[in-house]
């Protein structure tokens, strides 16, 4: 006959101890909304909301520690020592979160609220998804911790900001996203090989220049256009090549490669303009409507680069789920000897990789111009960062072999969202990439804590 474990749950004096710490919460919070003059109603519904997820988690997360299952032998680890360690990162940012929370309570007028409570209930809630749910989606646990970041993000934003869910303002989110999105296929590819692309944000700039600059000329727009991606996929052989001579030396000889290209781009642009690194003319009504927010797709009042982005996407991760050359770009990724020995060529891998990443950044500086109306050299410079903080958030890992595109849109989105948000709270420009680099450095820790595939192998 089978044996059911007990449930571990508390004794008497660790039950006491939990109700009168709940409590004792849940007066500063009733406090704290007599102060700042909440209604009655919500104080109620808050005070409840409180208690009741304090007792739940003393319950079924502290009594994980203090079970009644039989005492460790001499030099064991207990099972409560065991969760602990298991569950001591989450344990910690609960804690983190609920100290950032009293404290803007404290100094922030009106900020205990309804909504901000719920806000943190939701923010609380992905944190334990992500460290239990999570272990089920080992194969793609990046994706699922991304999704229910996005997911979480949106909705406090929708519950806080006056029309954040709003039909212009996801219009607006997606297109950003689209730039973004296109600007990053490059980032991701290069990344799967274990390279880095520095370039990329140069190339946009002096594409963006470019273009215009040739249409001032008298080029036809639509050859102009070509003759732009073109160059720019050149670059990108370029830098294929200079990267594979130079194993190790990528990240430097992109950035010297790109300073050279944004150097040239302005040189040639200034000859005879006062204007140096900026070009003005008429950009055409096609490039506009691609573009601009106002832009129609077939009669849809929806921007053009969108669909280009979502077509873009789905040939992508099909393409590199169940085409030769995308499981040959991973078997790259994962070990070159072993590819190298079945007759995969690692340097027209590299070449043709860095070759599709120059061709994306011109394409994103190109359609820039379509939205700006005006050439600015420095339109670029955003993207340095933000490429690499898609394929980061995405979950793609930077030592090549894991991850896809598919990651990288979720972790583009991640950061249009979580954008739109700071900008809907009122926060500068310095403050959203503090907050960005926050997002970031945990997210690189817990990637990092999953061993690298090739040693799975």
């Amino acid at each position: 006959m089978s044996s059911i474990a007990p449930t571990p749950r508390l004794g008497l004096p660790a039950t006491i101890i939990g109700l009168a710490v709940g409590l004792v919460l849940t007066a500063i919070g009733v406090i704290f909304g007599f102060i700042q003059g909440v209604a009655v109603q919500t104080i109620i519904l808050s005070a409840i909301a409180t208690l009741g997820a304090f007792v739940w988690a003393w319950r079924y997360v502290l009594g994980q520690f203090i079970g009644d299952g039989p005492p460790p032998a001499d030099g064991e680890i207990g099972e409560g020592r065991k969760v602990w360690l298991q569950f001591r990162p989450a344990l910690y940012g609960l804690i983190a979160i609920l100290l950032v929370f009293l404290a803007l309570s404290l100094t922030i007028e009106s900020f205990f609220n309804i909504w901000n409570v719920i806000s943190l209930l939701i923010l609380l809630t992905i944190i334990v998804l992500t460290r239990t749910l999570g272990r089920q989606f080992q194969e793609n646990r990046s994706g699922f911790i991304g999704v229910m970041v996005l997911s979480g993000l949106f909705s406090i934003g929708a519950m806080n900001i006056e029309g954040f869910a709003s039909a212009n303002n996801i219009k607006s989110m997606l297109l950003f996203a689209s730039f973004l999105g296109i600007a990053s296929i490059g980032q991701t590819l290069v990344a799967l090989l274990g390279g880095l692309d520095l370039s990329i944000p140069f190339i946009i700039g002096a594409a963006n220049v470019g273009l215009l600059y040739l249409i001032g000329l008298g080029v036809p727009p639509w050859l102009a256009t070509i003759l732009v991606l073109l160059i720019g996929a050149t670059l990108g052989v370029i830098n294929g090549f200079l990267s594979y001579r130079l194993q190790g030396q990528a990240l430097i000889v992109t950035l010297g490669t790109g300073f050279a290209i944004s150097g040239g781009v302005q040189i040639i642009t200034s000859i005879g303009s006062a204007y140096s690194g900026n070009v003005f003319g008429t950009v055409p009504p096609w490039l506009s409507n691609l573009a601009a927010m106002n832009g129609s797709t077939f009669g849809l009042p929806v921007p053009p680069v969108i669909v280009i982005w979502l077509a873009i996407v789905v040939i992508l991760i099909v393409g590199m789920r169940y085409t030769v050359y995308g499981r040959y770009l991973y078997a790259l990724g994962v070990n070159r000897t072993s590819a190298k020995r079945i007759m995969i060529s690692e340097p027209v891998y590299w070449v043709m990789m860095y070759a599709v990443s120059g061709f994306f950044a011109a394409m994103a500086g190109s359609l820039l111009l379509g939205w700006s109306g005006g050439g600015f050299i420095g339109v670029g410079d955003p993207y340095l960062f933000l490429t690499l903080a898609a394929v980061v958030v995405g979950g793609t890992s930077l030592l090549g072999g894991q991850g896809g595109y598919g990651f990288t849109v979720i972790g583009v989105l991640v950061l249009q969202v979580l954008s739109s948000f700071l900008i809907g709270i009122g926060l500068e420009f310095e403050w959203q990439q503090f907050i960005f680099g926050l997002l970031i450095l945990p997210m690189v820790a817990l990637y990092a804590r999953s061993p690298h595939i090739r040693t799975q192998i």
